[in-house]
């Protein structure tokens, strides 16, 4: 195998090759499996984790965990709730293990207040609960007193392994000393929530976690879907042109929504003294047991037993594109540290013949793709590497964030070390990342000639179509306009 020499700056952009090394780039994670299909509830779609580039919190890490895929924004009467009985979980790694030393788990609950209405006259006068989940506008302009279904959630601090776990403590609003949090609804309509961007901001909360001297911050609820992509042609034998213009404007997903838990932390709460590198991935757990009843006589579900994992994400594309069809159930059940049982679908990735079959350009030829599997695995030595062995995403804390408009959609191999993929920020183009590194933009062109081709899905991603601030992920899209 031949690796021309490298710089830091393009060594780093190693990590990006592992996420496109089976089929083509597509939707980040977005019904990546086939047992994930019948639960959107509890399917991850998106992981970020970036230094915070909001002006004076560069102190501060973000995290972004992306549920729910493919919101309409129509989507009523009863829209997108999480699930009440999942267990939703960020995990961080500090000490080069592979396994969780801190664990922050949502869980979340509904409660529905059953407004009913009046509907008749004298004797035949009947109160009857209605069918929608408001009975009139709410919001700032109006407080709440006409939304039929308040969703609150709780965040859980467990430490330790999460088989044997050491500690499990609850997160507090320290305004409220309390454990549960506030989460907006979903975006009904703008007669409904008539300035959702101020109902949404007012559910900002700080967040206190226990063993961490300062306060950090924290938002759950509907979020503008925050990947960009070229979904149906990608899926469509590539049915679009990869050497186009990066900038075409083709990602189908703008008219969609996600739900997002998003937490902003201390970076030295995050790292417990155990040096700059954290690693860290989202997964979903649902009770292991549930039966149905007949709705009459029991509840419609029950749902018991231990808790199951059902889906994980860390780096994007990873199941979707990179594990094979008949593991890929397995993968979103399994954990980091047992990540070299599927070191196959990196050593010999597919995607670069696929290319080559249908565009004509020369795939790499070298099989193991051992540069691929020593970044896939562990991390790239001198930037984010921590030791450890597993599918995670790695962000080095003592790296300065880039402010928003000086990102390189590029990341890394763009020359913005702050970037993709030492972490993840929204404004990263890892379908562009990804598929130039697949194709051999680290590798000689004797080996490699098509490598440095600026591959591209044709929907361009960056930074200045979020916000500068948290929770940094735009509101969601209405499910109708002002009719006014």
């Amino acid at each position: 195998m031949i690796i021309r020499p490298l710089s830091l700056t393009l060594v780093v952009v190693l990590v990006a090759g592992l996420l496109g090394v089976a089929a083509p780039a597509a939707a980040s994670s977005h019904r990546e499996a086939p047992g994930i299909l019948g639960s959107p509830q509890v399917d991850g779609t998106d992981f970020y984790m970036f230094r915070s580039y909001e002006p004076g919190r560069d102190g501060y890490v973000t995290l972004i965990a992306n549920y729910n895929p493919l919101q309409d924004a129509y989507g009523g009467p009863n829209y997108f709730p999480l699930d009440p009985d999942a267990a939703y979980d960020i995990h961080i790694s500090n000490d080069g293990d592979a396994i969780e030393d801190i664990t922050f788990r949502f869980r979340v609950a509904e409660e529905t207040k059953n407004i009913a209405l009046e509907v008749g006259e004298g004797a035949n006068t009947a109160t009857v609960a209605i069918p929608l989940q408001n009975a009139g506008p709410f919001g700032p302009f109006f407080g709440n007193g006409a939304l039929n279904t308040v969703r609150r959630y709780r965040v859980s601090v467990i430490r330790g392994d999460l088989a044997n776990p050491t500690s499990v403590d609850s997160a507090i609003n320290p305004t409220t000393n309390r454990g549960l949090f506030g989460m907006p609804f979903d975006n009904i309509g703008e007669k409904s929530i008539p300035n959702y961007a101020r109902y949404a901001q007012g559910l900002v909360r700080p967040i206190q976690i226990p063993g961490c001297s300062d306060e950090g911050r924290v938002f759950a609820g509907q979020r503008q879907e925050s990947f960009a992509v070229n979904l149906g042609e990608v899926f469509d034998l590539v049915n679009l042109n990869p050497l186009g213009d990066p900038d075409a404007g083709l990602s189908v997903t703008d008219d969609k929504n996600i739900t997002s838990l998003i937490l902003e932390l201390p970076i030295a709460c995050l790292t417990e003294g155990n040096g700059d590198v954290i690693a860290a991935w989202t997964t979903s757990r649902l009770p292991k047991t549930r039966m149905l009843g007949d709705g009459d006589s029991a509840p419609l579900t029950v749902e018991t037993g231990e808790l199951v994992q059902v889906s994980r994400l860390a780096n994007p594309l990873v199941n979707e594109v990179a594990i094979g069809l008949p593991d890929k159930n397995r993968f979103n059940a399994s954990q980091p540290r047992n990540d070299p049982q599927f070191l196959t679908y990196v050593t010999n990735p597919t995607l670069p013949e696929l290319l080559e079959i249908l565009f004509g350009v020369t795939a790499p030829n070298l099989f193991p793709r051992e540069d691929l599997i020593q970044v896939f695995l562990t991390g790239v030595p001198g930037l984010n590497d921590d030791g450890s062995v597993g599918e995670m995403m790695r962000l080095n804390t003592a790296i300065p964030p880039t402010p928003r408009a000086q990102q390189n959609n590029l990341g890394v191999i763009g020359g913005d070390l702050a970037g993709y993929p030492n972490g993840r920020r929204p404004g990263d183009d890892t379908v562009d990342i990804s598929l130039r590194a697949v194709m051999g933009v680290l590798l000689d062109e004797t080996v490699a000639p098509s490598g440095q081709l600026p591959y591209t899905d044709g929907a361009d991603q960056n930074a200045m179509q979020f916000g500068d601030a948290f929770p940094y992920l735009n509101n969601p899209l209405p499910g109708s306009p002002n009719s006014e």
